[in-house]
């Protein structure tokens, strides 16, 4: 990515869904983007569609950010990023199964990627966006960090150490140009759930989303510098509002989808 002066954009899990999504939209916006995922292959050709639709430099970075030497690699190419102006932690997955039952390899995986990996990615960003006094960090978190769910539990759990180390991280960005969110999307048409082997079993049709309505509610607020947690949504604004303060009205919802996570057939 040299001899470019635009500014760059790092984007984790950026082959499909919500990363795929923010990376079109921040190379649309004139942002260089170095594109962070596993599959070489994918990698490859979203960098080859947005350098062709967009006249940006795009770069591949294969890397598997559940595994500590990548992170740790991911981690020290991103220090020495002069142009990284926005970086958008968005690699991320769920599982199905109790604790007990879960396969405790993906269980580990879940929390050096969900956690570890984000800490050390936003610390290595940070030293060089303090000293240009501007940046933005998104992490990709969730509304399931509010609903504690059977089948669910390390999800639910990583996605709520997400979303607090974005609102406590903000305490200590304030007034250093540097802007950070919690993006806490609900059900979104992306593979997520696919890759779950569920589909979208369960939910309710109303309840999704499309990955382009929450990357760009997401990015609107980052650009006017609002609240640091996003619920993309009317209905997932209200859905957040009533587990703080009503959660006894969505037991219906929640039991459904409990059902289908613990692998459990209606009666």
């Amino acid at each position: 990515m040299s001899m470019s002066s635009r500014p760059l954009a790092v984007i984790t899990g950026a082959t499909s869904g919500i990363g795929n999504v923010f990376a079109h939209r921040l190379a649309a916006s004139g942002h260089d983007v170095l594109l962070v995922a596993r599959d070489a292959a994918r990698l490859d050709t979203v960098c080859a569609e947005l350098g062709t639709a967009h006249g940006i430099q795009a770069e591949a970075l294969v890397a598997d950010l559940s595994d500590d030497a990548d992170i740790a690699r991911v981690a020290d190419r991103l220090r020495h990023e002069s142009r990284l102006a926005t970086l958008v932690s968005n690699a991320g997955f769920g599982t199905r199964g109790t604790i007990e039952t879960a396969d405790p390899a993906g269980q580990s995986r879940m929390l050096r990627l969900h956690v570890q990996a984000t800490h050390e990615l936003v610390h290595a960003v940070l030293p060089g966006m303090l000293a240009r006094r501007s940046g933005t960090i998104i992490v990709v978190a969730s509304v399931a960090s509010w609903s504690p769910t059977a089948g669910n539990v390390n999800y639910n759990a990583t996605k709520v150490y997400q979303r607090m180390y974005c609102e406590a991280l903000a305490h200590e960005l304030v007034d250093t140009g540097v802007y950070v969110q919690a993006l806490c999307p609900g059900f979104t048409y992306t593979e997520f759930h696919d890759r779950l082997g569920s589909g979208r079993k369960g939910i309710p049709g109303w309840a999704w989303l499309p990955a382009e309505r929450v990357v760009d509610e997401s990015l609107a607020q980052a650009k006017g510098r609002g609240a640091v947690v996003c619920v993309p949504g009317k209905r997932f604004k209200l859905i957040v509002f009533l587990l703080k303060y009503a959660p006894w009205m969505l037991g219906s919802l929640r039991q459904r989808y409990r059902r289908d996570r613990l692998n459990v057939t209606p009666q």
